[in-house]
């Protein structure tokens, strides 16, 4: 009987020689996206990747007849396009308007930082520290550089919104294009990683979501139907509802955002009702505390302190797009230390 071949060393160590190179290759991409300023384009590809996948994925729902998916490739991308049309259409105004609305709040927020000496009960305002009107003057100054920026991010929202929508595009077409059956090592170690991150998008953002959802729908309940019947109500209240949500799908430093700028501007009201404001975000942070225990801390197992340490490193070296980006890879990375065995 003829003894088989002793493999060799290189043939062994193929396989984990294929993942390192895989991994690689998934951190130069992730720096290049934060580099030229592609990260919506790569949020919108997981975007497309799961909702193709959930529309194909057979479940109770599908029961009877289920999209192919081709079918859920088309649906997802053809659906972006019938709903911008349909919110131009009939909502232009609005849609146009949102920039200048925002950029009037922030001019609003900056009047409201330089006249708090002059809001507060006079026993209560001479105890304020002198060093208070140069803190004040900075916030206001920023402020209002930030009111100046919008006026020309037009086209820098058109160019993102185009690239959204493509890597919307190429997520669903990852989908609805039949794969290889018995995929080359490299390439089955590259899709390998793409379920990793794809799963850490899901774990971080969908979490998000929902909390985001929660403290809106609460904002909402706050300044629409709570202060009113105090006859109290707050300038910009729509924006305020609308940013709120936004800003909260980023972890913890989107909420503390939201929270200045509802107490703002209720000190531009009154001291009374920015004291209220912040009466209101301290009790509904206690029941998000509960939610991201329960949604995020469950799916992702990251600590609060985890996530502000690697958000702050990213914003310190990729600015905006590094801190709405931090928690995903870090999501991703540590999911790839979990599966080495390493944490």
């Amino acid at each position: 009987m003829t003894p088989k071949p002793a493999s060799s060393p290189f043939a062994r160590s193929t396989p984990r020689f294929m993942t390192a190179s895989a991994q690689g290759l998934a951190l130069v991409l992730c720096v290049l996206v934060l580099v030229y300023g592609l990260l919506p384009g790569l949020l919108a590809v997981c975007l497309g990747f799961m909702a193709t996948q959930a529309l194909s994925t057979p479940s109770a729902r599908w029961t009877r007849w289920r999209p192919s998916t081709l079918v859920a490739a088309t649906v997802v991308i053809v659906v972006p396009l019938l709903l911008v049309t349909l919110g131009l259409s009939n909502a232009k105004g609005m849609v146009f308007s949102a920039g200048a609305q925002y950029e009037a709040l922030l001019h609003h927020l900056a009047g409201t930082v330089l006249e708090i000496r002059q809001k507060l009960p006079p026993n209560l305002a001479a105890h304020l520290p002198d060093e208070l009107v140069a803190a004040q003057a900075w916030l206001a100054a920023y402020l209002q550089s930030q009111a100046h920026a919008l006026t020309g991010m037009g086209s820098a929202g058109l160019q993102g919104g185009l690239l959204a929508y493509v890597g919307l595009v190429i997520g669903a077409l990852i989908v609805g294009t039949p794969g290889v059956s018995q995929p080359a090592p490299l390439r089955a170690a590259v899709r390998q990683r793409g379920r990793y991150f794809v799963g850490a998008f899901r774990q971080i953002v969908v979490a998000q979501f929902w909390i985001a959802t929660f403290n809106a729908a609460c904002t909402a309940v706050f300044l629409f139907g709570a202060l009113p019947l105090l006859d109290v109500r707050i300038p910009y209240s729509s924006m305020l509802v609308a940013l709120t949500f936004f800003a909260g799908l980023i972890p913890i430093v989107g909420n503390l955002l939201c929270n200045g700028v509802l107490t703002l501007a209720g000190m531009s009201v009154a001291p009374m009702v920015g004291l209220a404001c912040l009466v209101f975000l301290i009790a509904i942070h206690k029941f998000e505390y509960v939610i991201n225990a329960k949604v995020v801390g469950k799916r992702t197992g990251t600590s609060a302190w985890e996530l502000l340490t690697v958000m702050f490193v990213g914003e310190a070296i990729f600015g905006v797009a590094g801190l709405v980006a931090a928690p995903l890879y870090y999501a991703y990375v540590k999911r790839e230390l979990v599966e080495e065995g390493l944490v």
